[in-house]
């Protein structure tokens, strides 16, 4: 009976994340008010490149059809990087982190105000930007920056909240599943438009060939490093009690070459992103804007530099605060547990933050090579941008996560059922 209810718990589970998926990919074919259709789509098929591709990625196509949820949810993603800097050097957040649930909660608070101050800048600088373009507005004026604004804050808080609600009562991992669904949902389409460009010879039939064959290495290779670990052995001594010997068991402390999973790539497209409000939209024609905005194209050193500098940080940055080798260290202590050769105490803590540092340069290097090796071909390719190297990380990593998940949830179902038979002697 309680193995059939916590079948049923998991199935409920997996069908009410489904649904809140369908509500978000519905949301992103609606669009905002008082624009013409036939003129937004002109101007997106000459704005693919760059930063504004990226953050049509990142909403599941919104960008392209503006709809209510074209910002998806980077403002909610860049809300929470400029929480947790500030958890890292402000004296404010590091008291609030320490209080445990209660500070947890404040935290998350002041990261929903900031998502909405971030929507709301970004939102405005969207509606300017729209009226900026030919004939792309039909009746331009203040009510249509009030209502595009409203429209696109309501969006990105309602999104926000989808994914809260995936995260405490679907499988978890809400931000992450609707970014990986928007991916998903569009990465049909991103291959009909590849093989449609082979047809008409824009990309040669080899090119075509070799772009599958880079794309499935890419995923056996993102396979292999998010399962790869470094196990460091760990003894305990025996301990007699009585006339009894307890204890003397080894085990493994496993640390990921990636600790940080895709979040640094998350993080370091959402900076990135930023700008895009002022410098994509045709805010201005001044030169200065256009030139930035050339700068941050695909291909273009500074855009390369930025986007592997910043995964390189946030690997390190994210990996830091979810990992501590001094409270490690002084569990293994608190236990009996020590490293062969290794004192406990400090000398443990700093051996473990040694190898954990060499894992997060391994790891930081091989999420910089993934998200701009297929960046370069996109380039110089009429490539869609849902192949990218960024694109194929956050689908293989979050579908790992997520069937982790799923198997971590049936197996605790089963071993709750086999305890309660050989309790009652069933």
């Amino acid at each position: 009976m309680s193995g059939s209810t916590q079948s049923n718990d998991l199935r409920n589970r997996i069908l009410f994340t489904l649904f809140i998926l369908a509500v978000y990919r519905l949301g992103t074919f609606v669009p905002l008010p008082g624009i013409d259709p036939e003129q937004l789509q002109i101007m997106m098929e000459g704005n693919q490149k760059g930063l504004l591709g990226m953050f049509n990625v990142f909403a599941g196509g919104a960008v392209s059809r503006m709809a209510i949820f074209a910002l998806g949810i980077m403002p909610y993603i860049s809300s929470s990087i400029i929480v947790q800097l500030l958890t890292g050097v402000s004296d404010y957040f590091k008291n609030l982190k320490a209080q445990g649930e209660i500070g947890r909660q404040k935290i998350t608070q002041i990261t929903r105000y900031g998502t909405v101050l971030l929507a709301t800048i970004q939102g405005y600088g969207l509606a300017v930007g729209l009226e900026s373009s030919a004939d792309l507005v039909i009746n331009p004026g203040v009510f249509f920056k009030v209502s595009t604004v409203t429209t696109i804050v309501a969006g990105t808080i309602f999104l926000m909240w989808l994914g809260e609600q995936i995260t405490q009562r679907g499988i978890g991992n809400g931000i992450s599943l609707i970014i990986f669904s928007g991916i998903v949902a569009e990465i049909p389409r991103a291959l009909v438009t590849t093989f449609e460009l082979g047809r008409t010879g824009a990309i040669s039939t080899f090119m075509i060939i070799f772009i599958f064959i880079l794309l499935v290495a890419t995923i056996m290779f993102i396979v292999f490093m998010e399962r790869a670990l470094r196990k460091i052995l760990i003894n305990y001594p025996k301990r007699q009690m009585g006339n009894k010997m307890y204890g003397g068991d080894s085990s493994h402390l496993p640390l990921k070459i990636n600790s940080a999973g895709v979040i640094p790539a998350i993080f370091a497209s959402a900076l990135l992103l930023l700008p895009v409000t002022f410098s994509n939209f045709n805010v201005s024609q001044n030169e200065t804007f256009l030139n930035i905005s050339s700068y941050f194209s695909q291909g273009q050193p500074l855009y390369m530099l930025l986007y592997a500098s910043g995964i390189i940080f946030f690997t390190f940055f994210y990996t830091s605060i979810t990992f501590n080798p001094n409270e490690t260290a002084e569990n293994l202590r608190k236990y009996g547990g020590f490293i062969p050769g290794i004192r406990p105490g400090e000398s443990t803590a700093i051996y473990i933050d040694t190898i954990l540092t060499r894992l997060t340069t391994i790891g930081s290097l091989y999420l910089a090579l993934v998200c701009l090796m297929p960046e370069i071909l996109i380039a110089n390719y009429p490539i869609p941008f849902y192949l990218g190297g960024a694109s194929v990380l956050i689908v293989v990593v979050v579908a790992i996560d997520t069937v982790t998940q799923i198997q971590t949830r049936m197996m605790s179902s089963q071993y709750e059922q086999l305890i309660k038979k050989t309790k009652f002697g069933r």
